[in-house]
């Protein structure tokens, strides 16, 4: 979701009757769509199967996660948003509740087109971990979490099976760096705080071909 400058300009005329109006409403996919194709399309792709690996996969992700996530973007009154990201605050900005809601249920009900693993050695290695953790390190294994097969779990766990190696291993140094700090509990921070470089990329590589 790039282009904050000439997408914000407009996100209040679009949508700020629209937010108003909803309230509190059950998420309606079809008018996530509508948001959707305005706001996010640019770097997410119509249906969430971004095509560029800085900017993640949407499609068929929780819909309870992608909700927390755009919150989450958002600042609340003087504090600072609990994930901060410049370009995504400006896409957030003039966005309700209900229509963050109304996004992510849209998202999660595309189909998602899956990255694939690159590295056969490199993704042998993340497999490792992913399913045993690493014991001499204190490192949990992933598979605790999300799932024998990365689907994660509404709520708690975003899915990450078929997700663009470059951003697993962009979010999880951000964990490990302090940059991300939305993780409940500090979960994935304690996580990845024990994890190398190596590893990071590992399993960044093995979760790009899970199934």
């Amino acid at each position: 979701m790039i282009r904050v400058v000439a997408m914000s300009a407009c996100l209040a005329a679009v949508f700020g009757g629209h937010a108003l109006a909803q309230g509190v409403a059950n998420p309606d996919a079809g008018k996530g769509k509508a948001i959707a194709s305005q706001v996010c399309v640019a770097c997410h792709m119509a249906d969430g199967n971004s095509a560029q690996p800085e900017n993640p996969k949407l499609a068929g992700q929780h819909a309870e996660y992608l909700h927390k996530q755009l919150a989450d973007f958002k600042p609340h009154g003087s504090a600072k948003p609990e994930r901060e990201n410049a370009i995504m605050a400006g896409m957030v900005a003039n966005l309700s509740d209900a229509d963050m809601r109304d996004v992510a249920a849209f998202y999660a009900a595309q189909t998602l087109d899956p990255a694939a693993a690159q590295d056969k050695n490199l993704a042998a290695l993340g497999q490792k971990i992913y399913r045993g953790g690493n014991l001499k390190n204190g490192v949990a294994a992933c598979a605790s979490c999300h799932g024998p097969t990365g689907a994660g779990m509404p709520k708690q766990y975003p899915r990450i099976s078929g997700q663009f190696a470059q951003y697993v291993e962009a979010q999880l140094k951000a964990f490990r760096a302090g940059a991300r700090a939305n993780d409940p509990n500090g979960m994935m921070r304690g996580v990845v705080a024990r994890m190398t470089d190596q590893e990071i990329k590992a399993v960044a590589e093995y979760t790009a071909g899970l199934r």
